[in-house]
């Protein structure tokens, strides 16, 4: 019985792990996706489809917003870099209020240009990950 528990027991903290390595990847696919929400609203004068996108990009942003979180996923020579990602996400989470608020009071020019400042502050993150 004991050696069922212990088993049991590592399988459950080997999913705890391997979820927390996910913490990354599922947080960009949401924002990725959320992104393209949004872009696709936009094209397609849907503003529901943009409100829908906006929900992802913020699940997807809260989950990879506190610099320790950040500095883990970080190539190790860029680490102390985490606190200019931490910056960006604060950056897409005022953003994305504006953007929300622009679409209620229907100002579709400045809501377009918060979802630009989104998309730039991805490119910025980005930008220090992959060396740009």
């Amino acid at each position: 019985m004991k050696i069922i528990s212990k088993v049991l027991l590592a399988g459950i903290l080997s999913l705890g792990v391997a979820n927390a390595k996910d913490v990354m990847k599922d947080s960009m696919t949401k924002m990725d996706t959320g992104m393209n929400m949004i872009q696709k609203g936009f094209m397609h004068n849907s503003i529901d489809l943009i409100k829908d996108g906006l929900k992802m990009v913020e699940s997807g942003n809260k989950m990879f917003s506190d610099e320790k979180t950040i500095a883990m996923y970080l190539p190790k020579d860029k680490q102390h870099m985490s606190n200019v990602a931490a910056k960006q996400s604060e950056r897409i989470t005022l953003d994305a209020s504006v953007l929300g608020l622009r679409l209620d009071d229907k100002a579709f020019i400045s809501a377009a240009n918060a979802y630009s400042d989104m998309l730039n502050a991805c490119s910025r993150c980005h930008a220090i990950v992959r060396d740009w």
